[in-house]
């Protein structure tokens, strides 16, 4: 046996074993590794905002939790409209429900020419096996969505403390991460970072305007309307049709044409021709001029980006898959070199067709006779003057013509 196979084996087995090992890490911290990567996007969202209170004075550190603070204060009232509105709607349902159980029951009665009362109904409900064991499912279900809201606020709580440290430390973490690369990589590290904080910052800040436009417009409609909980319904239609491209605004203006059409089904129509509306003015008029320094990609790969994002990370990256494309892009953009196009019309779009044989019959049916007869090339006589009639230029009745009878 060679001397250096036992070595080669302990090797092999080494690298397989160390593979292995790693797997395993790898995906025992997989959701602590995607913790740090949605923290590392929040701190590039609000780095523009401490880096602005920061030149004024005002402590890094400080400044950073100014911005949390006004973040937590929003999502509280923001949850507290919808919470508000939800129960409202909860407690109607609980009064409306004997009317709603009276109104079924008398169709019942007049279809199938029973004799059902309510008593009778309650009564059955109350004391069948299945409430019993929905009752039972219940409660092991109080468990687990408990266990569930406790484990959703300790990753909250961690997703808190990393962006905290990456927005209030930014400067220490880049100084820390270019002293380990040469000058040339240092440039183009911080011409990454500077990147990334411009289109991630610039994204969630014009879509954040965006949607205080847009619940303002649609609070205003619905007010007017005299719908219920028009606050938390425009609350609901800014945010929703701001962070979920494409479709945001339709999803989002599903539930106030619900509420609506409780009210008046007209007020459902009026509704719908609202968003579809502001739809087409928020596109081709406000979103431009918003979007046009900070994310300027096509809907195409923005709905594209979210269902990826989705499918990765689940709401969150849907949330930060669109500022992660426009960085890229912006990235590509600036070290990716560009050439000119010729200009043809397979690059251009305007394509010359030859006429088909429809058009052809057509030009031949309108040209007049003359023309057929005469082709492109000869030109048509002219017609004669008025003293020229009588025969000018033909021979008289004795058979001489004018050049005869000179001679």
């Amino acid at each position: 046996m060679p001397r250096w196979l036992p070595r080669a084996m302990v090797m092999a087995l080494a690298l397989v074993a160390a593979f292995q090992l790693g797997t395993w890490a790898f995906h025992q911290l997989t959701s602590l590794l995607i913790n740090v990567l949605i923290a590392f996007f929040l701190a590039l969202a609000i780095e523009p905002a401490v880096s602005w209170m920061a030149a004024r004075g005002m402590r890094r550190g400080l400044a950073t939790a100014a911005v949390f603070l006004g973040l937590l204060v929003a999502s509280a009232g923001f949850v507290t409209l919808l919470g508000s509105m939800l129960a409202g709607q909860i407690v109607n349902m609980v009064e409306d429900f004997p009317k709603y159980l009276d109104s079924v029951i008398s169709w019942i009665n007049q279809t199938f020419h029973t004799d059902l009362s309510r008593l009778e109904v309650q009564d059955s409900l109350v004391h069948s096996d299945w409430l019993r064991r929905y009752v039972q499912n219940s409660a092991t279900g109080v468990l687990d969505i408990s266990a569930q809201v406790l484990g959703g606020l300790f990753q909250l709580l961690t997703l808190t403390l990393f962006a905290f440290y990456f927005a209030a430390d930014g400067p220490r973490l880049r100084r820390a991460l270019c002293s380990v690369l040469p000058p040339a990589r240092q440039a183009e590290v911080l011409r990454a970072w500077e990147i990334a904080v411009d289109k991630t910052g610039g994204y969630l800040y014009s879509r954040g305007l965006m949607a205080l436009i847009s619940g303002a417009s649609h609070y205003v409609l619905l007010q007017w309307l005299g719908v219920p909980y028009a606050p938390a319904l425009a609350v609901w239609v800014g945010l929703v049709s701001q962070f979920i491209p494409t479709i945001g605004t339709y999803l989002a203006g599903a539930l106030p044409m619900l509420i609506a059409f409780t009210v008046d089904p007209w007020y459902a129509l009026w509704v719908l021709g609202f968003v579809v509306v502001y739809q087409q003015f928020e596109n081709y008029m406000l979103q431009p001029k918003l979007t046009a320094k900070t994310v300027d990609i096509h809907p195409a790969v923005a709905f594209g980006s979210v269902i990826a994002g989705t499918a990765l990370l689940g709401a969150v990256g849907a949330l930060i898959a669109i500022p992660a494309v426009a960085t890229l892009q912006a990235f590509l953009g600036a070290y990716v070199r560009r050439y000119d196009v010729h200009d043809e019309a397979r690059v251009s779009g305007h394509r010359r067709r030859a006429p088909g044989p429809v058009l052809v019959r057509v030009r031949k049916a309108l040209r007049l006779p003359n023309e057929e007869t005469a082709g492109p090339d000869v030109i048509a006589p002219a017609e004669p003057l008025p003293g020229e009639q009588g025969g000018a230029t033909r021979a008289e009745p004795g058979g001489e013509g004018p050049e005869d009878r000179d001679h």
